[in-house]
């Protein structure tokens, strides 16, 4: 099993799945969005985008499963692919181009490659256990901010499970206070590639699925981060949160997260 060519051949299938993205992203502006049928588009284009995907890595790995966010788990015994077609649909809808795809395979429990294809700037973010990581075919290294003070973060807000949002919104007004600051994005793959990137330090988030986080994962270890979940655990894929940081601030951002929940 040659994982690098496997990559390369998911990249490209998530640069054809992208410009059909693109294309239909032209066709949401003539729609109100209050109307159905702007909602109808979006899934749409959900629902589309995902089966091109599901087509393409079965091909490139055949017997493989899947995790995907429209269509559920159809999972397979040792290799399944973790995506999602659209991370950022709110964006999508509304027009504002911070929209990825996302795409991640795993065998059994381990992580092996994750992809992040960010639509709007065509910027492809991609690592495999067995490479650095790589932005459309520069490699990319985590940032060298050694102080919080010194850092720029980035987080995400929950959709549907506000059962922490007060010790969260403390802890990011303390965060916007003691650090460059706090920005939001909308799509937590775009987030954890731009982590990789060194564009963020650190992103934390709670209220994310597996096809959120999966791919970005990959990114950041393999850029020379950390990823954990809030209590500094190794087990974030299916956790119900993720830290993820250059390394060098990993532990005052788990200190803070401490003291602000505790």
């Amino acid at each position: 099993m040659n994982l690098e060519t496997i990559m390369d051949d998911a990249v490209s299938l998530a640069r054809l799945t992208a410009e059909f993205i693109r294309q239909e992203a032209s066709h949401i502006s003539r729609i109100p969005i209050e109307s159905k049928g702007v909602h109808n588009l979006v899934s749409y284009v959900d629902r589309q985008a995902e089966q091109q995907l599901i087509t393409g890595l079965q091909k490139i790995l055949p017997g493989s499963g899947f995790i995907a966010e429209e269509s559920g788990a159809a999972k397979a015994e040792t290799y399944n692919w973790i995506i999602d077609p659209l991370d950022g649909t709110t964006n999508f809808l509304h027009g504002v181009p911070v929209y990825s795809i996302s795409i991640a395979l795993q065998e059994h429990d381990e992580l092996l490659l994750g992809i992040v294809l960010e639509i709007g700037r065509d910027e492809c973010f991609y690592a495999c256990k067995s490479s650095p990581c790589y932005l459309n075919g520069v490699e990319v290294r985590v940032s060298d901010s050694l102080l919080l003070d010194q850092s720029l973060l980035a987080t995400g807000f929950p959709y549907y499970d506000y059962s922490r949002m007060q010790p969260y919104l403390r802890l990011f007004e303390n965060l916007m206070r003691h650090t460059r600051g706090v920005r939001r994005l909308g799509s937590a793959a775009v987030d954890l590639a731009y982590v990789a990137a060194g564009r963020f330090d650190a992103f934390y988030e709670y209220g994310l699925n597996p096809w959120d986080i999966a791919a970005g994962i990959v990114l950041v270890q393999q850029a020379g981060g950390s990823v954990t979940t809030f209590d500094g655990s190794q087990s974030v894929l299916y956790g119900k949160d993720i830290l993820a940081s250059n390394s060098h601030i990993h532990d005052a951002m788990l200190t803070e997260i401490k003291n602000t929940f505790d």
